[in-house]
């Protein structure tokens, strides 16, 4: 057998960390892929870390929001091999972890939420370490740096998302990839407001934006896929991982959740990616990359499938689909500034300070109040980031 590959798990407390640390230890015990977890970062779930350790052979961890006293008790709190943890905590604690151990060849699983994945991918890739992406934000704030990194260092970036895992996966059967291809349609649930008028949309409270119909995931995700927001995303994400111009790229709305997304190629032949969905098979597919193997995910039950939908995407509705080519137009730092006015305009739409409808106001007005600049550097993008966030809150209520 294969001497298991080093993965480090960004983000290890959420839907996506819990789903990896799942897909790893089956595969492990199955025999059919041997991993190692030597490195796990959070957010602020203790727990979280203290229960990895006790399974996993950890070397180090990150902690952003470390209780007093944690670093202290933790230098003497033991992994599988008997040997003692490194702890770092604050805000740069996960890049502390990745320059403290990542070496060339690691798996870095990318699950962080928001733009604060951007600058670990980019320490991981530093260090020669593949990419398994989950986090949206990197791409769409900074694809250009951190696709022209991993091509200069000669890494993987493997996407995570079910949408782009399935495109990749089409494309792996093309003879030349991209360039085969005619245009691409990712898949939309439509969330819990797909047949909702849009002045029920308008009025919608938290706790409604937060019941998807079709996955479990962390509040921020939930409610980007409830404006649609998680599509415009999506769609810049792909733009940057496939190397592929706006109109190439489209999506629409599949309630079953089934077909994760569709590669028609110049000839008009339509290739798609159909599974139940399950993020455990295109973690799977991330982990073990090119390699296929036996796992955890749901099958499709061919005798349970009587009908599948596809609906276009009713901008009136869901005004937050038409930023994706405003962006992708626009190019440069604009990723960025969508990125982090939605950030802001989740977290009020959250607290109780601006109704549901406003998300998309606040994030096209922030658009068009931050001037778009070249994305030359991971400076500039993080300038851009914290200008956005600034500009975002000055239209928030007082």
């Amino acid at each position: 057998m294969a001497a298991p590959r080093r993965v480090i798990l960004l983000g290890a407390s959420g839907s996506i960390g819990r789903s990896t640390v799942e897909v790893i230890e089956d595969l492990s015990q199955r025999g059919e892929r041997p991993f190692a977890l030597v490195g796990a970062a959070v957010r602020a779930d203790h727990a979280c870390l203290h229960a990895l350790a006790e399974n996993h052979p950890l070397e180090c961890v990150a902690i952003a929001e470390a209780r007093p006293g944690l670093v202290d008790a933790g230098t003497g709190t033991g992994n599988t091999l008997g040997t003692p943890l490194r702890i770092f905590s604050g805000p740069r604690a996960a890049c502390d972890l990745i320059d403290a151990i990542a070496r060339p060849g690691d798996l870095v699983v990318a699950a962080m939420v928001g733009a604060a994945g951007i600058e670990p991918v980019l320490a991981a890739i530093a260090r020669g370490c593949d990419i398994a992406l989950a986090n949206k934000e990197t791409l769409v704030a900074a694809g250009a740096i951190v696709m022209r990194e991993a091509t200069a260092r000669g890494v993987r970036v493997i996407p995570v998302d079910s949408e782009h895992s399935a495109v990749a996966q089409c494309l792996a059967g093309l003879p030349r990839g991209s360039a085969d291809v005619s245009r691409v349609v990712l898949t939309a649930s439509g969330g819990p407001f797909r047949t909702w008028t849009r002045d029920a949309i308008a009025a919608a409270t938290p706790e409604q934006a937060l019941r998807h119909p079709t996955w479990s995931m962390g509040a921020k995700v939930t409610i980007d896929s409830a404006s649609l927001m998680n599509k415009v995303l999506e769609l810049i994400e792909a733009h940057w991982l496939f190397g592929l111009p706006a109109d190439q790229l489209h999506a629409v709305i599949h309630p079953q959740s089934m077909v994760h997304a569709f590669v028609e190629c110049l000839d008009g032949s339509v290739l798609a990616q159909m599974s139940p969905p399950d993020m455990r098979l295109p973690i799977q597919c991330a982990l073990c990359w090119p390699a296929r193997h036996r796992g955890l995910a749901r099958r499709v039950d061919f005798s349970m499938l009587r009908a599948l939908e596809f609906e276009e995407i009713d901008p009136t509705r869901f005004p937050a689909i038409a930023l994706a080519r405003e962006v992708m137009d626009a190019g440069g730092t604009a990723g960025a500034i969508l990125n982090a006015a939605n950030e802001i305009a989740v977290e009020a739409f959250l607290g109780g300070r601006i109704p549901f409808a406003a998300i998309p106001v606040v994030v096209s007005r922030t658009l068009d109040a931050v001037p778009a600049a070249a994305a030359d550097s991971i400076a500039s993008v993080l300038e851009t980031d914290r200008e956005a966030r600034a500009s975002a809150r000055r239209l928030l209520p007082s």
